[in-house]
């Protein structure tokens, strides 16, 4: 018997239900947010654990070091999350930036958090040869959720919104970029249901699409350093 899913999320409910969490680490003392959707949710990452489609149990942001230098961030993330008593498949971001300092919004039932340290950006067109191997933190981290089911292809879509939102908010903010290196982001959506709606299309012009650039459109903007909001 197919596992019974929790109704849709209609209008602006199911909002995201944010753990802060707080550990001391190589002496310093740095933060996470932590997100348990409960069933019936998907995702679509970049993330360095739990990444490309996935139904996770939990996600995490998590703040490390600057000059984080383990070569097992993965494994690092999985153990933080079950040190927070999170149990399960997760998806796990990193960042350098101060994830205390996220920002957050909602529009219209859309609902995104970030979290942005902005002192290495750049252009993604950049002239310079790329590098092979693992990179370091990300310092953009973008986590979204949709309370409705979106097809496989509106979930690429909507990353692609988010990513767009961001651009928009850096250069509203007056920075001469794209993003850092390192960005991540993570978009979840209700996972399809038998008789139950599924958007076909995520694009900032489409009803959901629109709502998720301006929740990230507002959020990135809420939590770029002061220095340089405008």
């Amino acid at each position: 018997m197919p596992a019974l899913l929790p109704p849709p999320c209609a209008g602006t409910t199911c909002p995201m239900d944010l753990e802060h969490l707080t550990r001391v680490e190589d002496g310093e003392r740095l933060h996470a947010l932590l997100w348990r959707p409960g069933p019936g949710w998907r995702t679509v990452s970049s993330a360095v654990l739990g990444g490309g489609l996935a139904e996770p149990a939990w996600v995490l942001n998590a703040q490390v070091a600057h000059g984080y230098r383990r070569t097992d961030p993965a494994r690092h993330l999985a153990g933080l999350a079950r040190a927070a008593g999170a149990r399960g498949p997760g998806v796990g971001l990193m960042t350098a930036a101060d994830v205390s300092a996220h920002g957050r919004a909602r529009d219209g039932g859309a609902e995104a958090v970030a979290t942005a340290g902005v002192s290495v950006r750049g252009w993604a067109a950049a002239p310079d040869e790329g590098v092979a191997g693992a990179a370091p933190p990300g310092t953009i981290n973008i986590v979204a959720a949709l309370p409705v089911a979106l097809s496989d292809a509106a979930l690429v879509n909507a990353v692609m919104t988010a990513t767009e939102a961001k651009v928009q908010a850096l250069l509203d903010a007056g920075l001469d970029c794209s993003g850092t290196p390192t960005d991540a982001v993570c978009v979840a959506a209700r996972t399809p249901a038998d008789g139950a709606e599924v958007h076909a299309f995520a694009g900032p012009r489409s009803e959901w699409g629109a709502r998720l650039a301006r929740a990230v459109h507002r959020a990135v903007g809420a939590a770029l350093p002061a220095p340089v909001r405008t």
